[in-house]
């Protein structure tokens, strides 16, 4: 009979990155990126997916589970690791997928970030984005800037997280970490009240409607550092979204906003390395700089890749040619390079001469 807990040691033990419990299929973990069952008992039954989900979630997500089919929360295992957890109904089932949250933050070495994003921790104000989807390590490399903050800046750093993943202790600056659903009943309640903790940095864990957004961008401009994520892939892509969620007749009054409060856009992937060892980050850094500026108050985001490509002594990059750096040190393989390119076409006839 399977335990959660043992699972979770299991977890932790094997490096995965996600468990996955699932009527008709054994335990299963997401390893390097790849599905792996686990265990020799017998596929899970309906009954023993509730009992996993009941053995350690409180019944007040159990409740809403229930009611609205699905809950998320955060679950700290022994002194191992946390786990953001969302349990689920599927075809009348309790299901389940953890991510599991390594207990130690990496340093900005460690996650391979270009040397142009370190100037961005010491900014006294403006929007900083990391963007990417599910999966592709936002979650990490956010937390890493917040504890390098906290270690060499005496300031006052508000997060609101759904749920909250890292738990950063008060360093040398002072932190308030606020969780969606538990401390605050949503991202826009969050923000609205924000302003008057007097916060100097604030990450917000996703703006994810208009009206977070908007404040988002508000604080920015009103003298505070801000941290957020988008599911976007690509500096110019994201621009757009933001400015997409506004009706028409409000986009060019953003655009004008956004040109001034937006300071970067970090988009990152995780891809498989060529040796199997586990996963490498590949990034693209936007910082915005007065050709950049000019691109977004004038709607001109298709001239963005462009103006990043000719800014690579400001410490930009593209992440074509990023993904390009690594297949030439055979850090991933070319096809997983252009798997993962804004173009394809390009990169494949870059590496491969149009040969797959």
């Amino acid at each position: 009979m399977y335990d959660i807990f043992e699972l979770m040691d299991l977890a932790v033990e094997r490096g995965a990155s996600d468990l996955h419990l699932s009527v008709g299929r054994k335990p299963t973990f997401r390893v390097h990126g790849r599905m792996v069952e686990v265990g020799d008992g017998a596929p899970l039954t309906a009954s023993d997916t509730e009992r996993l989900v009941r053995q350690f979630t409180p019944q007040g997500h159990v409740d809403e589970i229930e009611r609205e089919g699905t809950t998320d929360f955060g679950f700290a295992h022994k002194d191992l690791a946390r786990f953001r957890v969302s349990a689920l109904k599927q075809r009348g089932a309790f299901g389940l997928v953890m991510r599991l949250i390594p207990n130690r933050l990496m340093s900005l070495d460690d996650i391979g970030l270009p040397d142009g994003v370190l100037d961005l921790l010491v900014r006294p104000r403006g929007l900083v984005l990391v963007t990417g989807p599910t999966g592709s390590g936002k979650t990490t490399t956010l937390a890493t800037m917040i504890d390098h903050i906290n270690e060499t800046r005496d300031v006052h750093i508000v997060t609101i997280e759904d749920p909250i993943e890292f738990y950063h202790p008060h360093k040398k600056s002072q932190i308030t970490q606020r969780e969606v659903g538990g401390d605050v009943t949503s991202f826009a309640e969050a923000m609205r009240r924000v302003l008057r903790q007097d916060p100097d940095v604030i990450l917000l864990g996703e703006m994810r409607d208009l009206e977070t957004t908007s404040a988002a961008i508000t604080a920015a401009e009103t003298g505070h550092l801000v941290f957020g994520t988008l599911h976007t892939t690509g500096a110019a892509r994201t621009v757009d979204r933001i400015i997409d969620q506004y009706p028409t007749n409000q986009q060019e009054q953003i655009r004008a906003q956004l040109a001034v409060s937006l300071v970067a856009v970090i988009s990152q992937v995780l891809l498989p390395r060529a040796d199997g060892r586990g996963r490498v980050a590949a990034f693209e850094v936007m910082l915005v700089n007065s050709a950049i500026e000019n691109h977004i108050r004038k709607g001109e985001t298709f001239k963005i890749t462009s103006a990043i490509q000719t800014s690579k002594r400001q410490g930009m990059v593209l992440l074509d040619d990023y993904l390009r750096d690594l297949v030439d040190r055979q850090v991933i393989t070319p096809k997983v390079a252009i798997d993962a390119a804004q173009e394809p076409r390009e990169m494949e006839e870059r590496l491969l001469g149009g040969k797959v």
